[in-house]
């Protein structure tokens, strides 16, 4: 009998070791959601990083159980040997992969988009924004160092999905950012930021086929993002001078050139039918402000598209804008002081909150999992 319970004794004793070890493995891993490693219906987030930090970081919502899931690239390759990188610029979803544009860090990283397995990355140097098209992936580029005294004219990498090699560039305006594709051109926004004050004012147009720049569009000051709505316009935001030139939106008709100023402030927008939604924090007051702008009647509907002014006043920078068509919600992301956590609050069309939650830093894009 005392062996049998000596026997029982060591059992506990062993089943307890292995509940404490067990246990602490999960603390380790920050609890960990087995599901996250197949995600199916959520979003997520790239979290910029303040510049230098090697912070970039990638997050996941998982909108079955309300779950925020933090720096989910690591925990998804904890073999790979690095981290996401250096400050994160774009994020976008083809097909059944998920590209992450890493500016600092001069690559694109490559994963799966339900379990955000690395697959691969390829190296752009100072590398922006990505659209893709067939079988390529574009992507701009300052071309040079992430040094404002050595300016020098941008271009596009074509780069072969399958091989993730590059196929051709094409050289456009000075330091390219986001970029659109309409009937088989490439409409590319140039900010010049590093030739301040003598910024870009152009959109320089690329034939895809001959990959070529066919011309170059004036537009507006310090071009940045790009949108298109279903009858072939562009909108573009200029980011001005940051003093005494605001920032705006220009409407870029693409079937004969013509651009038209909105007359609106925006650091993001995003387009949900004939309706125009931007967010700003403007230089040099530090005002923010939430524009519902209508593109049919061009015209601003709401001075702020939020309904709550104390939800409103609890956001001090937003960064960026986006909006999901099946769930019919707005989502902006707070950088706060740029160098800290952020936040990220949903709301529904009439600008109520629906929920918050922190991210990392500098929630810079969303990208929706369909």
């Amino acid at each position: 009998m005392k062996i049998k319970n000596h026997f029982l004794s060591h059992s506990l004793l062993a089943v307890c070791i292995l509940s404490i070890v067990a246990t602490s493995c999960r603390k380790d891993n920050g609890n960990i959601d087995p599901s996250i490693f197949n995600n199916t219906n959520g979003f997520y987030i790239l979290n910029q990083g303040n510049m230098g930090s090697n912070k970039a970081s990638l997050d996941y919502y998982n909108y079955d159980n309300a779950k925020y899931v933090s720096n989910i690239f690591v925990t998804a390759n904890p073999n790979v040997g690095f981290k996401l990188g250096d400050v994160g610029n774009d994020l976008q979803i083809y097909g059944n992969r998920m590209y992450a544009v890493i500016n600092l860090s001069n690559m694109v990283e490559v994963m799966n988009k339900r379990t955000v397995k690395h697959i691969g990355n390829f190296t752009v140097p100072n590398c922006r924004y990505i659209v893709f098209y067939g079988s390529k992936a574009y992507v701009s580029s300052y071309a040079g160092p992430v040094d404002p005294s050595k300016s020098q004219l941008g271009y596009v990498a074509e780069i072969d999905t399958a091989t993730l090699k590059e196929t051709r560039r094409v050289t456009v305006g000075y330091q390219p950012e986001q970029m659109q594709i309409v009937d088989g051109k490439l409409y590319v926004a140039n900010s010049g930021g590093y030739n301040a004050p003598n910024y870009e004012k152009t959109v320089s147009v690329v034939d895809l086929a001959s990959f070529t720049e066919i011309k170059k569009i004036e537009v507006g000051l310090n071009l940045n993002l790009v949108q298109k709505d279903e009858k072939g316009n562009l909108y573009i935001s200029s980011r001005g001078n940051y003093e005494d030139i605001p920032t705006n939106i220009y409407r870029l008709d693409t079937h004969n050139d013509k651009v038209k100023s909105l007359g609106i402030n925006a650091s993001s927008f995003v387009i949900v039918g004939d309706s125009l939604f931007a967010v700003t924090l403007e230089y040099p007051s530090y005002t923010t402000k939430y524009t519902l702008y209508d593109l049919k009647k061009e015209a601003v509907i709401k001075d702020s598209f939020i309904s709550q002014s104390d939800v409103a006043a609890k956001i001090k920078t937003p960064y960026h804008i986006a909006y999901n068509p099946q769930r019919k919600e707005l989502y902006i992301c707070d950088a706060k002081d740029y160098k800290s956590a952020g936040e990220i609050f949903c709301f529904s069309l009439d600008g109520n909150v629906r929920w918050q939650n922190q991210t990392g830093d500098l929630p810079a894009v969303i990208a929706f999992l369909k």
